[in-house]
């Protein structure tokens, strides 16, 4: 019995059923049918396109927003971070040397050094001494104040420069840092917190301290010292919910935001009709959008050392604070930048260019002859190197994506950090590769090399 063939012209049944063919179309029906078909295929495609390019464009257009924003948020909100950030000031020679100076100058101006003069000058009237000498006295007040500011300023400089300041400076910050957080945040713990439009000054523990160094010292009625009233308000602001709200928000966008962003690429390339192609597309993008950024930093450092007058901060002072503050900001854009360009060029790699064509085939030559080479020399790699063979494209994803994920869970990496993650990934590609040649070229057992993978 022969069986059935269907015929070519026949329109597939969509119904579920037994059948698999319908009726048998006319050469004009079945034109017609392709022409449709091919229409619709033609129209889905473009829908995919439209689609795939409205979310990489919001995708482009919230990346800078979505690193400020990340950058933002660490550190507004994190001490550790924000005194990361700021701890380099303290070593800075321009930054010191604006400290020292200001200190200096206080400190001068507490010395009242005309009196001195004068009192000088009166003593010696009043002792009889010659009119000389008593004039001479009254020339002294420019000598002594170089040199009260000498003195001082050799003393101040001292302490700039030591260790103790830099540890009282991050001290003093991660202090500071840690209180206005808290009444940002509205969290009850701490000697700084906020109370509805109130922001209020804990002094319970000075209290405490205070009562028992008294009754240490014999005043024994100060145990009654009562603990009703431990707060001292500080001030009272309408602006201060407003605050707190906005710190709020900072902390949705700031966590968000980058997750919002990385969501929306990845929809354009699972949207697009050629996947490979928008991958490479989203990376070149990401790296300008990256670039602008990094534009964007260097034309407001221009304007902000342009509106700093020099009277109040020094050029290169007002400089080193600057580039300190958005150091952290300029490493996450050029990390981005380098993660862009690293995705661009493997997504071409991947593709028909010729130089792709090119790379891919020296690569595979490279570890094919590796392969031979140690195969001669009586290495095996047995069952999991032809099961590896076999699956050779997994393992290349499992690499690829475990290099991904570790640059995903690193904290704040760095361009260091994505040179180390591909190279690690570069050596294990660049092993399976060879583990596979090795496999290819191993004779199977009881007979010679078969050039191909054992089943």
């Amino acid at each position: 019995m022969v069986p059935d063939v269907p015929d070519s012209n026949a329109v597939p049944s969509h119904s579920g059923g037994a059948e698999d063919t319908g009726r048998v179309l006319r050469p004009e029906e079945r034109s017609e049918y392709e022409r449709l078909r091919r229409a619709a295929t033609l129209r889905h495609r473009r829908v995919r396109r439209l689609g795939a390019s409205v979310l990489l464009l919001a995708a482009l257009l919230l990346a800078p927003l979505a690193v400020v924003a990340a950058w933002v948020h660490d550190t507004v909100s994190d001490t550790d971070r924000y005194v990361a950030t700021v701890a380099p000031l303290a070593s800075d020679p321009a930054v010191r040397k604006v400290v020292t100076d200001r200190l200096t100058d206080r400190v001068v101006r507490q010395v009242d050094v005309e009196a001195v003069t004068a009192s000088l000058t009166k003593v010696l009237a009043d002792a009889g001494a010659p009119p000389r000498v008593v004039a001479g006295s009254e020339a002294l007040t420019g000598p002594l104040t170089s040199a009260v500011q000498t003195v001082v300023r050799r003393n101040v400089d001292r302490v700039v420069t030591s260790d103790l300041f830099q540890q009282a400076w991050e001290g003093s910050n991660r202090r500071a840092h840690a209180a206005v957080v808290g009444m940002l945040t509205g969290e009850r713990h701490g000697a700084v917190r906020a109370t509805d439009d109130a922001v209020e000054l804990d002094i319970g523990a000075v209290v405490d301290q205070v009562r028992q160094r008294l009754v240490d010292q014999g005043f024994e009625k100060a145990a009654a010292i009562p603990d009703s009233d431990r707060t001292v308000t500080l001030f009272r602001t309408e602006e201060l919910a407003r605050a707190q709200d906005t710190m709020r928000v900072l902390d949705i966008v700031g966590t968000w935001l980058p997750v919002l962003t990385v969501a929306l690429a990845a929809l354009a390339v699972w949207t697009a009709p050629r996947h490979r192609l928008m991958l490479l597309i989203t990376a070149l993008g990401t790296g300008v959008m990256m670039v602008a950024l990094l534009i964007a930093l260097a034309v407001l450092r221009r304007a902000y050392l342009d509106t700093v007058p020099a009277v109040t901060l020094p050029p290169d002072a007002a400089a080193a604070i600057f580039d300190t503050f958005v150091r952290f900001l300029r490493d996450s854009t050029r990390t981005l930048l380098v993660v862009a360009l690293v995705t661009a060029l493997a997504a071409y790699l991947y593709g028909p260019g010729r130089a792709a064509v090119g790379v891919r085939n020296a690569s595979r030559r490279g570890a094919g002859a590796a392969g031979r080479a140690l195969s001669r020399a009586g290495v095996r790699v047995g069952p999991v190197g032809r099961r590896l063979a076999a699956r050779r494209s997994w393992a290349t994803g499992i690499v690829i994506g475990a290099g991904a994920l570790a640059l995903v869970l690193w904290n704040h990496p760095t361009v260091g950090s994505v040179a180390l993650v591909l190279a690690l990934v570069l050596v294990a590609l660049a092993a399976v590769a060879v583990l596979v040649a090795v496999a290819v070229s191993a004779p199977p057992e009881g007979g010679r090399a078969s050039g191909r993978v054992a089943p």
